[in-house]
């Protein structure tokens, strides 16, 4: 297949797993516009309250309505229908990845993976070391979940089938020291990527900071110069509740990076565009089904041609 080929299929799917939301946001969206001629308070009160409730979420919204209605005033745009290309323009923008967003692929890197239980985490774990195989890279996964049982063997499965080793520690042991091994073994066997999967606990703030914070130190001293990433996993048929689960990782560890979940299952992809906005924090993966290569590179262009055309 060639890249050509492999992109036309890759966005097929993105559009498919969008379709949900582009029935609830784009198409209310399009109403708004089609209901108006010209541009007046109400179209615009009218397409921000559309915006809310496809969960872009209020601030978002807001921000967003009040950078079209400075446009409108100084371009002089009259028309509703004007202002579509200017509104998706702003979304793109909104969505922007730093330039060294990838960065970290090009190793030796230690990318930790957190978020509640439920979310997908250790499923993105796995898709993401088969993804990297794949490409060529040599993957580590450090299976430092050891509070809940599943977790390690769901890993070793999806270790088994990309292809990777795997380091995992007996359960109840302390996340650290698994994270200490797979570390050691990722530098002697000279590894591109290590994927550490992490326990999801958010009721008790405390226990996961300092877990975090131990891991982090680890990693420091055992891995110097290594690149480094904090990817928080979010489940997308939660909307803005999401953003709160977020916001909470944030406040315990320095999130470079959100790699959003089951984007199919959901009419509420808007959250996309929110959860960058309000949290300042890239979008680096798209989970839009099952397979491997439904887990994506999250690409803002690629996004809003596939939700809004």
């Amino acid at each position: 297949m060639s890249d050509n080929e492999e992109k036309k299929g890759l966005f097929a799917r993105l559009k498919a797993g969008l379709s949900k939301t582009k029935a609830n946001l784009t198409d209310n969206m399009d109403m708004v516009f089609a209901s108006y001629d010209r541009v007046t308070d109400e179209f615009l009160e009218e397409l921000e309250e559309t915006m809310i409730m496809g969960d872009i979420g209020v601030r978002t919204a807001e921000e967003l309505i009040d950078n079209l209605r400075d446009q409108v005033k100084q371009e002089k745009i009259r028309w509703a229908a004007d202002c579509r290309q200017e509104l998706l323009l702003q979304i793109r923008n909104q969505m922007r990845q730093p330039k060294d967003a990838y960065d970290f692929e090009q190793g030796p890197a230690v990318i930790l993976v957190i978020g509640v239980n439920g979310v997908g985490k250790t499923t993105s774990v796995g898709k993401l070391a088969a993804k990297y195989r794949q490409q060529g890279k040599r993957v580590l996964i450090a299976s430092a979940d050891t509070f809940r049982a599943a977790a390690n063997e769901q890993l070793t499965e999806w270790a088994r089938r990309a292809g990777v080793d795997i380091i995992s520690g007996a359960e109840g042991s302390d996340p650290a020291s698994v994270v200490y091994d797979a570390v050691n073994a990722a530098r002697a066997r000279k590894v591109d990527i290590l994927l550490c999967d992490t326990a999801g606990r958010l009721h008790n703030k405390k226990n996961l900071m300092n877990e975090l914070s131990k891991i982090d130190r680890v990693i420091s001293r055992e891995f110097p110069g290594c690149r480094r990433e904090n990817w928080v996993v979010l489940d997308g048929t939660t909307g803005q509740n999401a953003i709160s689960q977020a916001r909470e990782f944030a406040s315990v560890t320095n999130l470079t990076g959100i790699i959003l979940t089951k984007m199919d299952g959901t009419a509420k992809g808007g959250i996309a565009i929110a959860v960058q906005a309000e949290l300042g924090i890239p979008v680096k993966f798209i989970g839009v089904g099952e397979k491997i290569e439904d887990l994506q590179k999250f690409n803002p262009d690629q996004f809003v041609d596939a939700l809004f055309y």
